[in-house]
Formats: C-alpha cells, structure tokens, sequence
C-alpha cells in the first residue's frame, strides 16, 4: 500500500462516540477532511466486526482496515465475511470452569440474550445484537466485591485468559492488545507517523505507542493514570470529552502535516 502522510487510530465509546449517545456527528468535519487527504482512520475498538462494519460504513471509512474487539481481529477495508467464531467459544468454555463462587458474579455477553445486552449497552436490540456476535473476546459486568474481582482475574489468568477494564464493561480476551493490530496495521501502510485516541485503560498501549498520543477525557469514569510520552509532550490529554474534544486534537495535531 501507498505509505500515506499520517494515519489515525481512534477508539469508539467515549472517544468518536459520545458515551451516553454514541452521537459522531460533532467529528463529522474532520473525519471528511482526513478522507480528502487520503489519511487513513483505522476504527480501533472493543466492538465486534458487524458493529464495526456498520459504523465504519456510516462513517464513509470503508477504503481502510478496522481493528476489532481490543485488538483480538483486524477486519480488511471494505465489507467482507465475519471472523471465525472458534476463540470465542473457547474463551467461554474457559469461563465457565472457573469456580461457580467466583462465575457468579460475572455476566457476560453469552450469558444474556439480545435485550439483555441491549440494557446493558443502551443499545437498540438490533444493534445489540451484532454486539452479541463474538469471534474473540467476552465483555461482562462484575457485580461482585473488589476482593472476589481479583480471585476471578486470577482463575482465569491460570486458564491462559486476560481481563482488561474498557470503561464500561471488564472484557475477557486471549491476550492480544489494540496496540498489536495497531503495529499490524501500520506495517500495512509502510510505519507513516500516527496519532491515537482513547479515554479508557485498554487504550493505553496504543496512546503510548502512537507517534501522538490523545487521552480524551471521559467524566463518567476515573481520569487515566500517567502515561509514557505525557511528560515530554508526545501524549496530551484533551479538555472536552466525545467527538467534540476528538474533532478538537486531530485538527490541532493535523496541522503539523499539512
């Protein structure tokens, strides 16, 4: 592929998305003007392929890749088949041996059906349902104690799988991070410079790794600890929240490559 000037990662919820309407509209300018560019926005996300492919169509970013579910799966540009669903229902045959004390207090997506999963995200039941569609990880509500949390964590860490805090739910996985299909993406397009946004812990690694790092804030949750790159300024934190402060940065950032 064609190395381009710059290319974006961007998270979803709370970051493109608003957190309460998952309304994009406010970074709508922006996101045609990297189009016209011809900067690639790669949608990273904790989201399943379907939602993704239905988001990025929406968006008018169907000429580039996607990253799904935390980094689990990096979809092709363009509309294509559903992963194979195989990790996923090995991820929840692990689930359910740990011991049913602990088990209890999880609920994730395989345990509820479209309206459950609907009153969990907020979402409609359709688009709820393409969020049920799992081909990697698990994303779940905890509901017991502090304690008992990591006792869980811990079970199934001796089973071989991770958990990681997404904001709005803990999400289990097998390990691979945004930031590993991000280096796989950006392979794709030759290294070129990067920025990448996110407001929650598992977007992390890819704020660190970016070439410019966003930490766009999201008052619903505790603010980000310290990152590598903020001290010398390579990672900055954004004032407004959602799409309002996403426009905001990349337009700032942008400016330095026009």
């Amino acid at each position: 592929m064609k190395t381009p000037p710059l290319i974006v990662f961007t998270d979803l919820d709370g970051t493109l998305l608003d957190h309460d309407t998952y309304d994009w509209s406010p970074a709508e300018p922006v996101l045609t003007k990297l189009t016209e560019q011809g900067i690639p926005v790669i949608l990273t996300s904790s989201k399943t392929a379907p939602e993704i492919a239905e988001l990025r169509s929406a968006m008018g970013l169907d000429r580039w890749p996607a990253i799904c579910e935390n980094g689990a799966g990096v979809m092709p540009a363009g509309a294509g088949e559903l992963p194979d669903p195989g990790p996923y229902a090995k991820l929840r045959a692990a689930l359910n041996e740990v011991p049913s004390e602990l088990r209890q207090y999880y609920r994730g997506f395989g345990d509820m059906d479209a309206n459950g999963v609907a009153d969990a995200t907020g979402l409609p039941v359709g688009s709820a349902a393409k969020a049920a569609t799992r081909a990697f990880s698990e994303p779940g509500i905890w509901s017991g104690s502090d304690a008992n949390r990591d006792a869980f964590i811990a079970a199934l860490a001796d089973l071989g799988v991770t958990c990681r805090d997404g904001g709005r739910f803990l999400t289990l996985g097998w390990g691979r991070l945004k930031s590993d299909a991000m280096a796989e993406v950006l392979d794709m397009y030759g290294t070129p410079p990067s920025i990448a946004l996110g407001d929650a812990p598992n977007d992390i690694e890819m704020i660190e790794q970016a070439t410019h790092g966003v930490i766009i804030p999201n008052p619903h949750r505790t603010p980000l600890p310290p990152v590598n790159g903020e001290l010398e300024g390579r990672v900055i934190r954004e004032l407004s929240p959602g799409p309002t402060g996403w426009a905001h940065a990349v337009q700032t950032l942008l400016r330095r490559y026009e």
